[in-house]
């Protein structure tokens, strides 16, 4: 998206912004039907769409797409906005076209999220602004379930159930060189692809000792038994555990520096 000269046909080098007096005036007009004036809105925000749609990239969503979408929701905050409200046009726009992108990828999302659950978090987004407008501020989960008379845990597990997936590949923080991505944070550095291949290997590898062998290096390493001990457990010398076990790592070394 950084650089791009051309969106949807648009050139945001050339987009121009509106003054405060002159988008009340306009949205006046627009919402009495002036087409002049709602196309003039309209291209006086296009900038601010380009804002918002830059949280939603990195999702594997066409940038035009996403545009067009912003733009759907913009025409939305143009035809609802209260110009009587002491309130700049930015802070409602950006909601309303944040919120229709936020539909637009929940419903051709490959994930499906059943419609009682989407009904809850319909009614919880509902009840969240009647909650915002009344106290002036961010109201808690807990605060909504309350006002909803539902449980807790069922508002939580619907508004989870819209969120917007998060690409692992989606960039949080960059310093000029290669960025961060999610994966980096909660990738597994246990089991990496590395440790899997040293696994196949050794498996592979223990497949080759005769079952004398396997049993010497399970009584030695596994239950921790010494060369002694183990020769009295299975009926032969000391010096001939010495050898099998020798032969055994020796074989099982060849086979995973070969893979």
């Amino acid at each position: 998206m950084q650089g791009k000269v051309e969106i949807s046909g648009v050139n945001t080098a050339k987009l121009r912004t509106l003054s405060n007096d002159e988008m009340m005036a306009l949205i006046d007009r627009a919402q009495s039907g002036d087409e002049e004036a709602r196309r003039k809105l309209v291209e006086g925000n296009l900038k601010l769409v380009l804002s918002v749609i830059q949280r939603f990239m990195g999702r594997g969503e066409n940038p035009d797409d996403l545009f067009q979408v912003g733009c759907i929701g913009l025409l939305k905050a143009i035809a609802n906005f209260d110009t009587s409200k002491q309130v700049r046009f930015s802070t409602y726009g950006v909601p309303m076209i944040a919120g229709e992108l936020r539909r637009y990828l929940r419903d051709y999302s490959p994930i499906r999220v059943s419609r009682s659950v989407r009904d809850t978090a319909y009614r919880v987004l509902q009840c969240k602004q009647e909650l915002l407008e009344k106290n002036g501020r961010e109201p808690t989960m807990e605060e909504i379930a309350k006002a909803m008379d539902v449980p807790l845990e069922e508002v939580v597990g619907a508004m989870d159930a819209i969120a917007t997936p998060v690409s692992l590949y989606e960039p949080v923080y960059s310093d000029g060189g290669d960025p961060l991505t999610v994966m980096d944070q909660v990738r597994d550095t246990k089991n990496t692809d590395e440790r899997w291949l040293d696994s196949i290997a050794l498996r592979q590898a223990m497949h080759r000792l005769t079952d004398r062998e396997k049993r010497i290096l399970a009584l030695r390493f596994y239950d921790g038994r010494t060369q002694m001990e183990v020769a009295g457990s299975i009926g032969i010398s000391q010096a001939q555990v010495s050898r099998l076990e020798k032969n055994a790592l020796n074989t099982i070394r060849k086979a995973i520096s070969v893979s």
